[in-house]
């Protein structure tokens, strides 16, 4: 019997590379070079077999050593950037981690080999490697629930969706992402554009909305992903009426109508649809039908080898895209004894379709009453004035906590017709929502913080 093929990033790289390319802002890379030549230099130490941290000042070298490494190395962490500097001795030690490979001085571990990683460097090295085993892909979850744990997926569970699909479904496609592809929701896309047969323009950190979009533009970027936060902000910053993607998708958080709605009509050409993710559960499902929520019927049953059901309200996911486990002194059980994630995202069913209601471990207290902060927000955000929201708890003297939310209107809203707005929203909500769900305060804002992550910051007041 022969042994099973091995998987890794660079055998996707086919002989049509012609005109596909990975770029940033200052540097764009053919696929023929990363192919041809390393973007390693010099050789302090002997990849083969190594553990490796990917620690890079910016996503493009991170994107050259994913590839070159792949099937070399015997595992790569993923550094996300905003990671705390002082977590990395905790995950050198949990991931077993032998190599570093940067782009800048790590003298703080300098006990630790360390391969530099450059772009337009001197000379670089032509390079003749063979794909020598899976190499296990380890990756930070966002830390939504507390401490990021580091999760292993191998890139046949990465990719499962994508080669599913086939290349054919995407094809000369050029694809851009509003996460970092350090981060699994970018590394989804960052795969699909070099699986797919496809080009990859990357997101700057700190970069004005409407400096990424004009470079999107020039790029030529078609398909394009992000959260809702992500896609709020876009149609807030008046940059989507130069922009013209044929594919759009959101995930990372509930992605509710009033979104959907927004993006149907700011870009009435494309493909629009909400994907279902995780770190730990992989890829579940899409919906394209225009509709928050998902149809009842993918739950309890088999399609493609993704089952889900519902236990206590949450969300559970087997399939064969789940993570492998959590990585280093985290010896929490990854599945259950059925092979479930537990995924912690609360649905209810209405009539025929299933609808997220927000996270298990984000639900706040009023008065003993368990709320989740993104229901009010999508009652919020269904008013034709309201951009986007975030609902909170605040102390109150009376009842313990009452519910608070901070709006951002759309852009041309005449101030003098907030407290009509305001009334509206109340009223509403007290049509949709239970009484101890309703706002008892709403203050308008002019802008609400999105986490590294790209989800909306949520912090207690």
């Amino acid at each position: 019997m022969s042994p099973p093929e091995i998987l890794a990033l660079r055998e996707f790289l086919g002989p049509e590379l012609q005109g596909r390319s990975i770029s940033d802002a200052c540097h764009s890379v053919s696929l023929t070079d990363i192919l041809q030549r390393s973007c390693l230099i010099g050789e302090p130490c002997e990849l083969s077999g190594r553990s490796v941290l990917l620690a890079t000042s910016g996503q493009l070298l991170s994107a050259l050593a994913m590839i070159e490494l792949d099937g070399v190395a015997s595992r790569m962490l993923l550094c996300p950037p905003d990671l705390d500097p002082d977590r990395i001795p905790t995950l050198l030690a949990d991931a077993e981690i032998d190599t570093i490979v940067t782009d800048r001085s790590l003298s703080r571990w300098d006990n630790t080999a360390q391969l530099i990683v450059g772009v337009g460097l001197p000379e670089p090295t032509a390079v003749v490697r063979t794909t020598e085993r899976a190499t296990e892909w380890l990756m930070l979850t966002s830390g939504t629930s507390g401490l990021p744990k580091i999760v292993g997926h191998g890139l046949d569970g990465l990719a499962g969706a994508i080669i599913a699909e086939g290349p054919a479904r995407h094809p000369n496609a050029t694809w851009a992402t509003f996460y970092d592809i350090r981060r699994y929701g970018g590394l989804q896309i960052f795969l699909r554009a070099v699986i797919g047969g496809g080009s990859m323009v990357l997101s700057e950190p700190g970069e004005a909305i409407t400096d990424h979009v004009g470079r999107l533009r020039a790029r030529g970027v078609s398909h394009i992903s992000g959260t809702p936060s992500h896609w709020r902000k876009l149609l807030m910053s008046g940059a989507a009426a130069s922009f013209s993607p044929r594919y759009l998708r959101l995930s990372g958080e509930i992605a509710d109508q009033a979104v959907l709605d927004a993006l149907a009509q700011t870009f009435p050409h494309a493909s629009i649809g909400h994907a279902y993710a995780s770190t730990e559960a992989g890829v579940g499902f899409a919906v394209n039908d225009g509709l928050e929520g998902f149809p009842a019927d993918l739950v309890g049953r088999d399609r493609e080898g993704v089952e889900m059901k519902v236990v206590d309200g949450s969300l559970r996911i087997r399939s064969r895209r789940t993570a492998r486990a959590y990585i280093g002194a985290d010896t929490t059980p990854l599945v259950d004894t059925e092979g479930f994630v537990d995924t912690g995202d609360m649905v209810e069913r209405r009539g025929d379709r299933y609808h997220f209601v927000g996270r298990r471990g984000g639900i706040i207290n009023i008065g003993g009453l368990k709320v989740h902060p993104e229901e009010i927000e999508a009652a919020i955000n269904q008013h034709e004035s309201v951009r986007m929201s975030r609902a909170r708890s605040r102390r109150s003297p009376i009842t313990g906590a009452i519910v608070v939310a901070d709006v951002v209107l759309a852009d041309g809203i005449d101030t003098s017709h907030r407290e009509a707005i305001r009334t509206e929203i109340i009223g509403r909500c007290k049509d949709t929502l239970a009484a101890h769900k309703v706002p008892a305060v709403i203050s308008f804002v002019e802008r609400l913080d999105v986490t590294a992550a790209g989800k909306l910051a949520r912090a207690d007041a």
